[in-house]
Protein backbone atom coordinates (compact mmCIF):
# COMPACT_ATOMS: atom_id res chain seq x y z
CA UNK A 1 0.00 0.00 0.00
CA UNK A 2 1.24 3.50 -0.82
CA UNK A 3 -0.16 6.94 -1.52
CA UNK A 4 -0.32 8.48 -4.99
CA UNK A 5 0.23 12.23 -4.80
CA UNK A 6 0.74 15.03 -7.28
CA UNK A 7 4.42 14.19 -7.76
CA UNK A 8 3.52 10.65 -8.94
CA UNK A 9 0.82 11.52 -11.44
CA UNK A 10 3.00 12.85 -14.24
CA UNK A 11 5.18 9.74 -14.46
CA UNK A 12 2.15 7.41 -14.29
CA UNK A 13 0.42 9.30 -17.11
CA UNK A 14 3.58 9.35 -19.22
CA UNK A 15 4.35 5.66 -18.79
CA UNK A 16 0.73 4.66 -19.38
CA UNK A 17 0.66 6.66 -22.61
CA UNK A 18 3.45 4.40 -23.89
CA UNK A 19 1.54 1.26 -22.85
CA UNK A 20 -1.54 2.77 -24.51
CA UNK A 21 -0.05 1.82 -27.91
CA UNK A 22 -1.17 5.10 -29.45
CA UNK A 23 -4.61 5.13 -27.81
CA UNK A 24 -6.18 5.75 -24.44
CA UNK A 25 -6.53 9.52 -24.85
CA UNK A 26 -4.31 12.55 -24.34
CA UNK A 27 -2.09 12.06 -21.25
CA UNK A 28 -1.92 15.83 -20.70
CA UNK A 29 -5.68 16.19 -20.30
CA UNK A 30 -5.90 13.11 -18.07
CA UNK A 31 -3.02 14.34 -15.93
CA UNK A 32 -4.61 17.74 -15.36
CA UNK A 33 -7.92 16.19 -14.33
CA UNK A 34 -6.23 13.76 -11.91
CA UNK A 35 -4.10 16.49 -10.37
CA UNK A 36 -7.17 18.65 -9.86
CA UNK A 37 -8.95 15.80 -8.07
CA UNK A 38 -5.95 15.07 -5.82
CA UNK A 39 -5.49 18.75 -4.95
CA UNK A 40 -9.14 19.00 -3.99
CA UNK A 41 -9.60 15.64 -2.25
CA UNK A 42 -6.13 14.48 -1.18
CA UNK A 43 -3.79 11.64 -2.27
CA UNK A 44 -5.11 8.27 -3.41
CA UNK A 45 -4.32 4.99 -1.64
CA UNK A 46 -2.85 2.47 -4.09
CA UNK A 47 -3.27 -1.20 -3.13
CA UNK A 48 -1.44 -4.20 -4.55
CA UNK A 49 -3.90 -6.72 -5.93
CA UNK A 50 -2.83 -9.16 -3.22
CA UNK A 51 -3.86 -6.65 -0.54
CA UNK A 52 -7.50 -6.64 -1.70
CA UNK A 53 -9.72 -8.97 0.39
CA UNK A 54 -11.03 -11.90 -1.63
CA UNK A 55 -14.64 -10.95 -0.89
CA UNK A 56 -14.23 -7.20 -1.56
CA UNK A 57 -16.24 -5.69 -4.43
CA UNK A 58 -14.02 -3.86 -6.93
CA UNK A 59 -15.12 -2.08 -10.10
CA UNK A 60 -12.89 -0.69 -12.87
CA UNK A 61 -13.68 2.81 -14.13
CA UNK A 62 -12.87 4.48 -17.44
CA UNK A 63 -13.79 6.95 -20.12
CA UNK A 64 -15.37 5.45 -23.24
CA UNK A 65 -15.22 7.02 -26.68
CA UNK A 66 -12.82 8.46 -29.23
CA UNK A 67 -9.68 9.95 -27.62
CA UNK A 68 -10.06 13.22 -29.53
CA UNK A 69 -13.61 13.64 -28.21
CA UNK A 70 -12.55 12.91 -24.63
CA UNK A 71 -9.95 15.65 -24.98
CA UNK A 72 -12.46 18.19 -26.27
CA UNK A 73 -15.36 17.43 -23.92
CA UNK A 74 -13.54 16.80 -20.66
CA UNK A 75 -14.60 14.14 -18.16
CA UNK A 76 -14.67 13.09 -14.53
CA UNK A 77 -16.99 15.61 -12.89
CA UNK A 78 -18.32 14.94 -9.39
CA UNK A 79 -21.82 14.49 -10.81
CA UNK A 80 -20.73 11.83 -13.31
CA UNK A 81 -18.64 9.90 -10.80
CA UNK A 82 -21.28 9.89 -8.08
CA UNK A 83 -23.90 8.73 -10.60
CA UNK A 84 -21.63 5.84 -11.63
CA UNK A 85 -21.06 4.66 -8.07
CA UNK A 86 -24.71 5.03 -7.02
CA UNK A 87 -25.97 3.01 -9.97
CA UNK A 88 -23.36 0.25 -9.62
CA UNK A 89 -24.16 -0.15 -5.93
CA UNK A 90 -27.90 -0.08 -6.56
CA UNK A 91 -27.80 -2.86 -9.14
CA UNK A 92 -25.23 -5.08 -7.42
CA UNK A 93 -26.48 -4.35 -3.93
CA UNK A 94 -22.87 -4.08 -2.72
CA UNK A 95 -20.60 -1.25 -1.56
CA UNK A 96 -17.72 -0.44 -3.90
CA UNK A 97 -14.49 -1.20 -2.03
CA UNK A 98 -12.03 0.06 -4.67
CA UNK A 99 -11.67 0.98 -8.31
CA UNK A 100 -8.91 0.29 -10.82
CA UNK A 101 -8.00 1.04 -14.44
CA UNK A 102 -9.76 -0.96 -17.12
CA UNK A 103 -6.75 -0.31 -19.36
CA UNK A 104 -3.48 1.57 -19.56
CA UNK A 105 -3.56 4.80 -21.56
CA UNK A 106 -3.18 8.51 -21.07
CA UNK A 107 -6.77 9.22 -19.99
CA UNK A 108 -7.81 5.81 -18.72
CA UNK A 109 -4.81 5.44 -16.44
CA UNK A 110 -5.89 8.73 -14.85
CA UNK A 111 -9.64 8.20 -14.69
CA UNK A 112 -9.56 5.75 -11.73
CA UNK A 113 -7.34 8.20 -9.83
CA UNK A 114 -10.04 10.81 -10.29
CA UNK A 115 -12.76 8.38 -9.20
CA UNK A 116 -10.77 7.15 -6.18
CA UNK A 117 -9.90 10.68 -5.05
CA UNK A 118 -13.43 12.05 -5.38
CA UNK A 119 -15.12 9.02 -3.79
CA UNK A 120 -12.49 8.50 -1.08
CA UNK A 121 -11.84 4.86 -1.99
CA UNK A 122 -8.57 3.05 -2.84
CA UNK A 123 -7.28 2.27 -6.34
CA UNK A 124 -5.83 -1.17 -7.11
CA UNK A 125 -2.48 -1.57 -8.88
CA UNK A 126 -3.92 -3.75 -11.66
CA UNK A 127 -5.89 -3.47 -14.87
CA UNK A 128 -7.57 -5.67 -17.46
CA UNK A 129 -5.27 -5.22 -20.46
CA UNK A 130 -1.69 -4.27 -19.63
CA UNK A 131 -2.11 -1.85 -22.54
CA UNK A 132 -5.10 -0.17 -24.27
CA UNK A 133 -7.63 -1.72 -26.67
CA UNK A 134 -10.55 -0.04 -28.46
CA UNK A 135 -13.45 -2.28 -27.36
CA UNK A 136 -14.91 -3.03 -23.92
CA UNK A 137 -14.83 -6.83 -24.14
CA UNK A 138 -11.08 -6.83 -24.91
CA UNK A 139 -9.95 -7.40 -21.33
CA UNK A 140 -8.40 -10.27 -19.42
CA UNK A 141 -11.51 -10.20 -17.24
CA UNK A 142 -13.49 -11.54 -20.23
CA UNK A 143 -10.98 -14.38 -20.54
CA UNK A 144 -11.57 -15.03 -16.82
CA UNK A 145 -15.35 -15.20 -17.28
CA UNK A 146 -16.29 -11.83 -15.72
CA UNK A 147 -19.36 -10.08 -17.16
CA UNK A 148 -19.10 -6.49 -18.38
CA UNK A 149 -22.56 -5.70 -17.05
CA UNK A 150 -24.33 -4.44 -15.05
CA UNK A 151 -22.39 -1.44 -16.38
CA UNK A 152 -23.06 2.14 -15.27
CA UNK A 153 -22.58 5.08 -17.62
CA UNK A 154 -22.93 8.86 -17.29
CA UNK A 155 -22.22 11.90 -19.42
CA UNK A 156 -21.41 15.52 -18.70
CA UNK A 157 -24.98 16.65 -19.44
CA UNK A 158 -26.51 14.70 -16.56
CA UNK A 159 -27.66 11.61 -18.48
CA UNK A 160 -26.89 8.29 -16.79
CA UNK A 161 -28.03 4.71 -16.75
CA UNK A 162 -27.16 1.02 -16.39
CA UNK A 163 -26.77 -1.57 -19.13
CA UNK A 164 -27.39 -5.30 -18.60
CA UNK A 165 -26.58 -7.35 -21.70
CA UNK A 166 -26.39 -11.01 -22.69
CA UNK A 167 -22.65 -10.95 -23.49
CA UNK A 168 -19.60 -8.75 -23.19
CA UNK A 169 -19.62 -8.10 -26.95
CA UNK A 170 -23.24 -6.99 -26.74
CA UNK A 171 -22.23 -4.62 -23.95
CA UNK A 172 -19.64 -3.08 -26.28
CA UNK A 173 -22.14 -2.67 -29.13
CA UNK A 174 -24.94 -1.19 -27.02
CA UNK A 175 -22.59 1.05 -25.01
CA UNK A 176 -20.98 2.28 -28.22
CA UNK A 177 -24.40 3.39 -29.48
CA UNK A 178 -25.08 5.20 -26.20
CA UNK A 179 -21.65 6.85 -26.45
CA UNK A 180 -22.37 8.14 -29.96
CA UNK A 181 -25.76 9.55 -28.93
CA UNK A 182 -24.12 11.31 -25.96
CA UNK A 183 -21.63 13.10 -28.18
CA UNK A 184 -18.85 10.53 -28.57
CA UNK A 185 -17.68 10.11 -24.95
CA UNK A 186 -19.11 8.91 -21.62
CA UNK A 187 -17.79 7.83 -18.21
CA UNK A 188 -18.29 4.19 -17.21
CA UNK A 189 -17.90 1.67 -14.38
CA UNK A 190 -18.00 -1.99 -15.43
CA UNK A 191 -16.72 -5.53 -14.78
CA UNK A 192 -17.71 -5.54 -11.11
CA UNK A 193 -15.97 -8.50 -9.44
CA UNK A 194 -14.64 -9.93 -6.21
CA UNK A 195 -11.07 -9.42 -5.11
CA UNK A 196 -10.38 -13.12 -5.68
CA UNK A 197 -11.34 -12.90 -9.36
CA UNK A 198 -9.25 -9.75 -9.81
CA UNK A 199 -6.21 -11.59 -8.45
CA UNK A 200 -6.86 -14.47 -10.83
CA UNK A 201 -7.21 -12.64 -14.15
CA UNK A 202 -6.05 -9.04 -13.69
CA UNK A 203 -2.76 -7.63 -14.97
CA UNK A 204 -0.96 -6.94 -11.69
CA UNK A 205 1.35 -3.96 -11.09
CA UNK A 206 0.29 -1.86 -14.08
CA UNK A 207 0.26 1.47 -12.21
CA UNK A 208 3.70 0.86 -10.75
CA UNK A 209 5.05 -0.22 -14.15
CA UNK A 210 3.57 2.90 -15.75
CA UNK A 211 5.27 5.09 -13.15
CA UNK A 212 8.61 3.36 -13.67
CA UNK A 213 8.35 3.71 -17.44
CA UNK A 214 7.41 7.38 -17.13
CA UNK A 215 10.41 8.11 -14.95
CA UNK A 216 12.72 6.23 -17.35
CA UNK A 217 11.43 8.20 -20.35
CA UNK A 218 11.69 11.53 -18.54
CA UNK A 219 15.25 10.84 -17.35
CA UNK A 220 16.43 8.72 -20.29
CA UNK A 221 19.52 10.76 -21.15
CA UNK A 222 20.73 11.00 -17.56
CA UNK A 223 20.08 7.33 -16.75
CA UNK A 224 21.66 6.21 -20.05
CA UNK A 225 24.85 8.13 -19.27
CA UNK A 226 25.05 6.45 -15.84
CA UNK A 227 24.96 3.04 -17.52
CA UNK A 228 27.27 3.90 -20.43
CA UNK A 229 24.51 3.52 -23.03
CA UNK A 230 23.06 5.76 -25.70
CA UNK A 231 19.61 7.09 -24.76
CA UNK A 232 18.04 4.89 -27.43
CA UNK A 233 19.82 1.79 -26.13
CA UNK A 234 18.70 2.60 -22.59
CA UNK A 235 15.10 3.19 -23.66
CA UNK A 236 14.87 -0.08 -25.58
CA UNK A 237 16.53 -2.08 -22.81
CA UNK A 238 14.43 -0.61 -19.99
CA UNK A 239 11.13 -1.01 -21.84
CA UNK A 240 11.97 -4.39 -23.37
CA UNK A 241 11.12 -2.80 -26.71
CA UNK A 242 11.94 -4.03 -30.21
CA UNK A 243 12.90 -1.31 -32.69
CA UNK A 244 10.75 -1.73 -35.78
CA UNK A 245 11.43 1.44 -37.79
CA UNK A 246 12.62 5.05 -37.64
CA UNK A 247 11.14 7.62 -39.96
CA UNK A 248 9.56 10.96 -40.67
CA UNK A 249 5.78 11.13 -40.83
CA UNK A 250 4.94 11.73 -44.49
CA UNK A 251 1.15 11.49 -44.28
CA UNK A 252 -1.64 10.91 -41.78
CA UNK A 253 -5.05 9.59 -42.85
CA UNK A 254 -7.86 9.78 -40.29
CA UNK A 255 -11.60 9.26 -40.11
CA UNK A 256 -14.20 8.85 -37.38
CA UNK A 257 -16.40 5.75 -37.68
CA UNK A 258 -18.75 4.65 -34.92
CA UNK A 259 -17.00 6.63 -32.12
CA UNK A 260 -13.60 5.19 -33.12
CA UNK A 261 -10.60 6.95 -34.63
CA UNK A 262 -9.49 4.97 -37.68
CA UNK A 263 -6.47 5.77 -39.77
CA UNK A 264 -3.00 5.16 -41.14
CA UNK A 265 0.25 7.00 -40.54
CA UNK A 266 2.85 6.74 -43.32
CA UNK A 267 6.57 7.00 -42.59
CA UNK A 268 9.62 7.69 -44.77
CA UNK A 269 12.76 6.06 -43.39
CA UNK A 270 15.58 8.02 -41.78
CA UNK A 271 19.04 6.95 -40.57
CA UNK A 272 19.55 3.21 -41.00
CA UNK A 273 16.07 3.01 -42.52
CA UNK A 274 16.66 5.64 -45.24
CA UNK A 275 15.17 4.47 -48.52
CA UNK A 276 12.56 2.31 -46.77
CA UNK A 277 8.93 3.12 -46.09
CA UNK A 278 6.50 1.98 -43.42
CA UNK A 279 2.95 2.50 -42.24
CA UNK A 280 1.01 1.90 -39.04
CA UNK A 281 -2.76 1.31 -39.10
CA UNK A 282 -4.84 2.19 -36.05
CA UNK A 283 -8.32 1.96 -34.54
CA UNK A 284 -7.87 4.26 -31.54
CA UNK A 285 -4.81 2.06 -30.78
CA UNK A 286 -2.11 1.00 -33.26
CA UNK A 287 -3.01 -2.35 -34.85
CA UNK A 288 -0.12 -3.26 -37.14
CA UNK A 289 3.18 -2.04 -38.53
CA UNK A 290 4.28 -2.81 -42.10
CA UNK A 291 7.82 -2.05 -43.32
CA UNK A 292 8.53 -2.29 -47.05
CA UNK A 293 5.39 -4.40 -47.52
CA UNK A 294 6.36 -6.81 -44.73
CA UNK A 295 4.29 -7.14 -41.55
CA UNK A 296 6.64 -6.63 -38.60
CA UNK A 297 4.18 -6.40 -35.68
CA UNK A 298 0.48 -6.82 -34.98
CA UNK A 299 -1.99 -6.59 -32.14
CA UNK A 300 -2.15 -7.81 -29.37
CA UNK A 301 1.52 -6.80 -29.05
CA UNK A 302 1.91 -3.08 -28.47
CA UNK A 303 3.01 -0.88 -31.37
CA UNK A 304 4.19 2.48 -30.05
CA UNK A 305 5.44 5.60 -31.80
CA UNK A 306 7.90 7.70 -29.79
CA UNK A 307 9.84 10.87 -30.52
CA UNK A 308 13.33 9.95 -31.76
CA UNK A 309 15.05 12.43 -29.41
CA UNK A 310 12.96 12.42 -26.23
CA UNK A 311 11.20 9.01 -26.50
CA UNK A 312 7.96 10.71 -25.50
CA UNK A 313 5.02 8.61 -26.77
CA UNK A 314 3.10 10.04 -29.72
CA UNK A 315 -0.59 9.03 -29.51
CA UNK A 316 -2.68 8.65 -32.65
CA UNK A 317 -4.47 11.96 -32.08
CA UNK A 318 -1.12 13.83 -31.97
CA UNK A 319 0.39 12.50 -35.22
CA UNK A 320 1.63 15.36 -37.41
CA UNK A 321 3.37 15.63 -40.76
CA UNK A 322 7.14 15.94 -40.50
CA UNK A 323 7.52 14.55 -36.98
CA UNK A 324 10.41 12.10 -36.59
CA UNK A 325 9.48 8.96 -34.69
CA UNK A 326 10.74 5.53 -33.77
CA UNK A 327 8.27 2.66 -34.00
CA UNK A 328 8.72 0.25 -31.09
CA UNK A 329 7.10 -3.12 -30.47
CA UNK A 330 6.39 -4.17 -26.86
CA UNK A 331 5.43 -7.70 -25.90
CA UNK A 332 1.86 -8.07 -24.62
CA UNK A 333 0.61 -9.72 -21.41
CA UNK A 334 0.78 -13.50 -21.71
CA UNK A 335 -3.00 -14.07 -21.63
CA UNK A 336 -3.35 -12.20 -24.93
CA UNK A 337 -1.28 -14.91 -26.61
CA UNK A 338 -3.69 -17.67 -25.64
CA UNK A 339 -6.38 -18.81 -28.13
CA UNK A 340 -9.00 -16.97 -26.04
CA UNK A 341 -6.93 -13.78 -26.05
CA UNK A 342 -6.29 -13.89 -29.80
CA UNK A 343 -9.99 -14.46 -30.46
CA UNK A 344 -10.73 -11.25 -28.55
CA UNK A 345 -7.95 -9.00 -29.83
CA UNK A 346 -5.80 -10.81 -32.37
CA UNK A 347 -5.07 -9.46 -35.86
CA UNK A 348 -7.90 -11.29 -37.60
CA UNK A 349 -10.49 -9.76 -35.26
CA UNK A 350 -9.51 -6.36 -36.70
CA UNK A 351 -9.63 -7.57 -40.30
CA UNK A 352 -5.88 -8.04 -40.76
CA UNK A 353 -5.11 -10.90 -43.14
CA UNK A 354 -2.38 -12.49 -41.05
CA UNK A 355 -2.00 -14.92 -38.19
CA UNK A 356 -0.48 -13.64 -34.97
CA UNK A 357 3.28 -14.03 -34.64
CA UNK A 358 4.88 -12.60 -31.47
CA UNK A 359 6.81 -9.41 -32.16
CA UNK A 360 10.06 -10.88 -30.85
CA UNK A 361 9.78 -13.77 -33.32
CA UNK A 362 9.04 -11.42 -36.22
CA UNK A 363 12.15 -9.41 -35.31
CA UNK A 364 14.30 -12.57 -35.19
CA UNK A 365 13.00 -13.52 -38.63
CA UNK A 366 13.93 -10.08 -39.98
CA UNK A 367 17.46 -10.35 -38.56
CA UNK A 368 17.88 -13.86 -40.01
CA UNK A 369 16.93 -12.54 -43.44
CA UNK A 370 19.46 -9.72 -43.20
CA UNK A 371 17.04 -6.85 -42.61
CA UNK A 372 17.81 -3.99 -40.22
CA UNK A 373 16.41 -4.79 -36.75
Amino acid sequence: MRLIGLEDVEDIALGASLLGAGGGGDPYVGKLAAMAAIRECGPVTLLDADEVPDDAFVVPSAGMGAPTVLTEKGFGSNTEIQALKDNVQRFFGREVYATLPAEAGGVNSMFPLIVAARLGIPMVDADGMGRAFPELQMVTFTIGGVRTTPMAWADEKGNFGVLDTISNKWAEDVARSVTMVCGGAVSIMLFGMDGAKLKECGVHGIVTRSQQLGRAIRQAKHLAAEEGLTPEEFFLRFTGGHKLFKGKISDVLREMRGAFNYGRVKLAGIGDYKGSAAYVDFQNENLCCVVDDRMVATTPDMICLVDVETFMPVPTDALKYGKRVMVVGLECFHLWRTPEGLELAGPRYFGLDTDYIPVEERCKMAVAEGEVA
